[in-house]
């Protein structure tokens, strides 16, 4: 697979580890969901290293609350038309569970957007 033909989504959340673990079944039921879709990889990772900067950091960025932690994730598709369609049909699966009250985190402080490969090695 060439990753520079490959397009990506990035979000960044706040997680509160008390309430599940990012090992539990929700990561695991959205990577199978993005997959079963199309997305050729799914990828969530919990924050190790990130402290809080001066200006910005990643806890600033999600306004991180004492009991939470920093995950960031990353899916990769094939192309923005690829993204697209997939995106569109995994929020239309009923198994993802939209309900904002019934997810792990806030998602008021999430954020994410799309990304072009710029450079792979």
């Amino acid at each position: 697979m060439n990753m520079t033909d490959n397009t990506w989504t990035g979000s960044l959340f706040p997680f509160q580890p008390r309430t599940s673990t990012p090992t539990s079944n929700s990561p695991r039921k959205r990577r199978v969901i993005w997959k079963e879709h199309g997305a050729l990889e799914y990828i969530e990772c919990v924050a190790d290293d990130v402290k809080p900067g001066k200006v910005t950091s990643f806890p600033q960025a999600v306004k991180l609350e004492a009991d939470e932690v920093v995950v960031f994730s990353w899916i990769v598709y094939q192309s923005r038309e690829d993204r697209d369609r997939v995106n569109a049909a995994v929020m239309s699966d009923s198994r993802l569970g939209t309900n904002p009250r019934a997810m792990p985190f806030d998602g008021k402080r999430m954020f994410w957007g799309g990304f072009k490969v710029l450079l792979a090695m």
